[in-house]
């Protein structure tokens, strides 16, 4: 059942045109990332379906109950983290407890620790603790991971995921990793367009390349870019010629998100 929907929606700031004629589903239960660029249109889309923007012209909607976590989020810092997560409860009908919320997002210590008193990451924590407190069909996530260390990131994934098990999730991210550790589906966005729709292993199948690396006899380093590097490999081999240190490897989905949209992750 198709729970998001995005049908050719536009949206122009003056003479930029930030979306042209998107258009892609998210189904129940799926959590989907919506990739691009710095500047792609990922934030906007993210708020034409909130309703906070309008679209040109098009259709976003979401069917079912939703909560966010915005980009950036301020919260007052002398609430307390226990009080803030059970006052976004109470605007839902079917919300979690707030025990149950503090535990699943590694909060449970700081109940009664003032807001203005957390860490930027604590307080990331929260944010996304809030997504969730209302146990809603829909999650959409801006960037949840944003100004976090990589380990730190990496725990924040294993309570994402916990989250969003039986809803559905769309998130953008500037963190490819974190698309591959989430995401059921890609769907990229370059210059305003839908570049790709599909899973990750079909984001890598279409866009990636396998690569052989080896060192020569004469002590070169060379990189070889091939459709079939088993039969590379093969043929090195009966050619006789010395090798060493060979490794072959898979395209990134940096090396593939570079390759498609040309800017940095």
């Amino acid at each position: 059942m198709t729970t998001i929907t995005f049908k050719d929606v536009c949206k122009r700031y003056g003479q930029t045109q930030a979306l042209q004629n998107v258009s892609f589903t998210v189904e129940r239960g799926e959590c989907v990332a919506l990739l691009g660029p710095n500047g792609a249109g990922k934030t906007t889309a993210l708020e034409i379906l909130l309703g906070l923007r309008t679209a040109n012209s098009g259709i976003a909607q979401i069917d079912g109950s939703v909560a966010c976590t915005p980009q950036s989020s301020g919260f007052p810092d002398a609430l307390r983290v226990g009080e803030l997560i059970g006052f976004a409860a109470a605007h839902y009908a079917r919300a979690s407890s707030v025990e149950s919320v503090l535990e699943a997002f590694d909060l449970s210590s700081y109940q009664n620790a003032r807001v203005g008193g957390l860490s930027g990451g604590e307080q990331r924590r929260v944010a996304l603790a809030l997504a969730f407190a209302g146990n809603t069909d829909v999650v959409v996530l801006d960037e949840p991971s944003t100004g976090l260390d990589a380990e730190s990131r990496r725990r924040l994934w294993s309570q994402i995921q916990t989250g969003i098990a039986n809803r559905t999730t769309l998130f953008t991210t500037h963190y490819l990793e974190e698309a591959e550790a989430l995401a059921t589906r890609i769907v990229l966005i370059d210059r305003g367009n839908v570049r790709f729709d599909g899973t990750p292993d079909e984001f890598r199948s279409r866009f990636g390349a396998k690569r052989v690396e080896y060192v020569d006899g004469s002590g070169s380093k060379r990189v070889v870019a091939s459709g079939d590097t088993d039969a590379y490999v093969r043929n090195l081999v009966h050619s006789g010629e010395p090798f060493s240190q060979l490794t072959v490897t898979q395209s990134s989905f940096e090396d593939i998100f570079l390759s498609l949209t040309g800017a940095a992750s």
